[in-house]
């Protein structure tokens, strides 16, 4: 009898064990393959670019050259400056964008904040119509005079619509008891909002955080409108620059004779681009990635 009923414990243990197995396998699986592309880009970028026309893309370089970083490269302070000013944006937009949004989100989710339907529709309509590009800077040049300012590259990223809601639907699920337990222990709103909310809600504050820090990286937009000194390029529009400025190289014959090349590496140029911009905002996936998927399924939007 003790026989019996053992088996059948035995074929599901490994049935499990057999099924968490192919399961990792196929994860792995999925994840080189989403490496490779990455992977053939840094080869691209380290190959000769005789080799990419005659061989293609392969992911280990058929000729070594460094001379796509070398032409990159040769004005480094101006990379570093770049960096340095995408940096700066990005981390204080992300911060001060995060904290107003989520201020936002918290008070649209409280059914004592009587206006939070009509401001809730409000930010939902920002979210199908916006005021066209030509008003747009027209406010920002003319009414806020923020032209060839840092102020530019981030005032008008700073709050979106899409997240608040998100924001608002997690705060939404928050515990009244435990909202109302501080509040009958003394606690201001200001400080139920920074102690209670903010800790419980690590992991959407965290993905709206990521989606932030991705549109202040990877914007060259607000630079191409508001920016005419070089001192304040941001690393995306910088490297546009220097992609419009290969082509426009290769392009006339006399550029070329002048420099004493035949032709500017177009192609191992764009991949080394490519690197240069997604690189550094890769690292920023280590820290959040435990946070995104997590973060997405308590913010998801309710009908």
């Amino acid at each position: 009898m003790t026989q019996t009923q053992t088996r059948p414990f035995n074929r599901y243990r490994f049935t499990a064990a057999l099924s968490n197995v192919l399961i990792n396998i196929a994860l792995a699986l999925f994840a080189i393959a989403c490496l490779i592309p990455l992977l053939m880009i840094i080869s691209a970028s380290l190959s000769d670019e005789v080799a990419i026309a005659k061989y293609g893309y392969t992911l280990i370089p058929t000729q070594f050259s460094t001379l796509a970083y070398q032409f990159i490269l040769r004005d480094p302070s101006q990379i570093l400056r770049a960096y340095a000013v995408t940096g700066f944006v990005t981390v204080a937009g992300t911060l001060s964008g995060l904290t107003i949004s989520a201020m936002l989100g918290y008070a649209l989710s409280r059914r004592s904040f009587a206006p939070r339907r009509a401001l809730s529709f409000y930010v939902f309509f920002t979210m199908l119509f916006n005021g066209g590009l030509i008003p747009f800077y027209l406010f920002v040049v003319q009414t806020l005079k923020m032209k060839n300012s840092i102020l530019a590259l981030i005032l008008p990223l700073l709050v979106n619509g899409w997240n608040v809601l998100i924001l608002r639907t997690t705060f939404q699920q928050l515990s009244d008891d435990l909202l109302d337990a501080a509040r009958i222990d003394g606690a201001s709103e200001w400080r139920i909002f920074f102690q209670v909310v903010v800790p419980t809600s690590t992991p959407v504050l965290a993905t709206v955080a990521l989606f932030m820090m991705l549109g202040y990286w990877n914007d060259w937009w607000l630079s191409l409108l508001f920016i005419d000194n070089r001192n304040l390029y941001t690393i995306q529009y910088l490297l546009y620059n220097i992609q419009a400025s290969v082509q426009a190289i290769n392009s006339d014959p006399r550029v070329l004779q002048a420099l004493g090349a035949i032709a500017v590496p177009a192609e191992t140029t764009r991949m080394a681009l490519a690197v240069f911009a997604v690189g550094p905002i890769a690292f920023a996936y280590l820290f959040l990635q435990k946070y995104l998927v997590r973060g997405i399924t308590i913010g998801s939007l309710k009908g």
